[in-house]
């Protein structure tokens, strides 16, 4: 099975987060800058999720946009995981 066949989650550590924007210019459906030019994800109905750590699913059709997120990322701070066991596919601690 290859992460393309499994429901995946991102979330963004805003610690790391340098406010580049390049997650939102990629998946403005998944990620979002805001007022405190910090990028945060968005759930499913398009609300900003701004609790420390909060997941949302990554759709499908946009998992290239987000893995390229994580990918140039420059605050290597977007974590993509499989939601079965937790295991992190794309972003700095993926294997």
């Amino acid at each position: 099975m290859t992460a393309q066949d499994e429901a995946l989650e991102v979330w963004i550590d805003q610690d790391l987060c340098t406010g580049d924007g390049i997650c939102a210019q990629y998946a403005p459906e998944v990620f979002e800058l805001d007022i405190d030019g910090l990028a945060y994800v968005k759930s499913p109905e398009d609300e900003l999720l701004q609790d420390k750590g909060a997941t949302t699913p990554v759709p499908l059709p946009l998992l290239n946009d987000v893995r390229d997120s994580a990918k140039d990322c420059p605050g290597d701070c977007i974590h993509v995981r499989r939601i079965s066991d937790g295991v992190e596919v794309y972003g700095p601690d993926a294997e």
